[in-house]
């Protein structure tokens, strides 16, 4: 268990707006005045305001921290409304970050907002991330994971760390080297090394219950007062996860990890994590074909089999006419090689480029040298040859 001092000093005082705004906490004898004036005094920095940084935004601002950063992006895409509950159906097409700003404005006006519309990136983390007290990352690719850690670990920054898939999700908070004698850990910690590429699917790829983020952000959220305040057991040290099909919580001790290379500088965390594999590359260079030719292959009624390697709940969602369904797995594995023909051109594709990518490299590795994938996958189709199909 980890008890660790205030972050942040309390502001001056409150106005009286904001006792009667604040008043259910304030009669909390462990919050009080002095642990209001803190989240007043405090400058939170929320990266994604996605599945997780959506709840996280709303109810940090409901509490009452006084200063939120929004690193995003992003625009609001439909596909984002079944869990992102900061963005509404009128912010269609909006960049998320200004939605967001504008959803809290409605929540707390007193809180000022820092919009940071860029891709986070090692050039300028630094940057970004200095001037805040705490950080909280919801994002959902391990590039990022990585940047983020370093990044907070270089600044001895604290964060919160929060992660949904499907029904699952897990949150920690991570400390390189707190005060009062703690014992500090990173995200470094708990996985030393990223899983290889394709291992473990991202939210789009795999899919998320959408209230599972309110209850993890929630979480997320928890943490950061506890953090600001200084009261209760914070999870710097602890690993939470959360079942929501069996509805239970569990803890795994999170130790430093003696053997672990301290983190000097910012790396190139594409690289680090092999967002794509190196196999894969050199497998879709110069064997990558666009939507609109394989539009052309249709037209000229050419001879070939196109396989969709992703899952049979993403085929039943949308396919490219004439396709036969393949999951990349069976490819990797080798399983599904007796039923791909030796006499046929072989045209791989996915929802967007990368799982048909890896596949290719495992087709040519077995001999099936022809073989070319579609880049843009599915969702290009869409796009491009077939606006009416639905996407996702």
């Amino acid at each position: 268990m980890s008890t660790l001092p205030p972050l942040v000093e309390p502001a001056a005082g409150l106005t009286n707006e904001e006792v009667a705004r604040y008043s259910r906490h304030l009669i909390i004898p462990e919050v009080g005045v002095d642990g209001q004036k803190r989240l007043k005094n405090a400058k939170v920095l929320v990266v994604g305001a996605g599945g997780l940084g959506s709840p996280a935004l709303l109810y940090l601002a409901a509490a009452g921290v006084g200063t939120l950063g929004i690193v995003e992006f992003d625009t609001v895409d439909e596909s984002n409304l079944h869990r992102q509950v900061i963005h509404g159906q009128s912010d269609l097409g909006r960049p998320k970050a200004e939605s967001a700003r504008d959803s809290i404005a409605e929540v707390n006006p007193f809180v000022k907002v820092n919009l940071h519309q860029v891709r986070l990136e090692a050039d300028n983390v630094l940057d970004v991330f200095r001037d805040y007290d705490l950080i909280l990352d919801g994002t959902d690719n391990f590039a990022t994971r990585y940047l983020v850690n370093d990044a907070c670990v270089l600044l001895g920054k604290p964060y919160v760390w929060g992660s949904i898939f499907r029904f699952e999700g897990q949150a920690s908070v991570y400390w390189a080297d707190p005060p009062g004698g703690v014992e500090g850990v990173q995200y470094r910690d708990l996985y030393p090394e990223a899983p290889p590429p394709g291992m473990v699917p991202s939210c789009a790829e795999g899919g998320v219950l959408g209230v599972l983020c309110a209850s993890i952000g929630s979480i997320m959220v928890t943490e950061a007062i506890k953090v600001i305040t200084g009261i209760g057991e914070t999870l710097l040290g602890r690993l939470m996860v959360f079942d929501a099909l069996e509805m239970s919580y569990r803890t795994i001790k999170i130790r430093k990890d003696p053997n672990g290379e301290p983190v000097t500088e910012l790396i190139d965390y594409e690289a680090f994590c092999g967002v794509v594999s190196d196999a894969a590359q050199s497998a879709a260079a110069g064997r990558t074909i666009t939507p609109r030719e394989l539009k052309e292959k249709f037209d000229r009624n050419e001879d070939f089999v196109l396989v969709d390697v992703r899952e049979p709940h993403e085929y039943e969602i949308v396919k490219i006419p004439g396709s036969v369904l393949i999951p990349k797995d069976r490819i990797l594995s080798g399983e599904a090689f007796g039923e791909l023909p030796q006499d046929k051109p072989i045209v791989l594709h996915c929802k967007s480029g990368a799982r048909s990518a890896e596949a290719l490299a495992a087709l040519h590795r077995a001999g099936f040298g022809d073989a070319v994938h579609v880049g843009g996958g599915v969702l290009g189709w869409a796009r491009d040859i077939d606006p009416s199909l639905p996407t996702y």
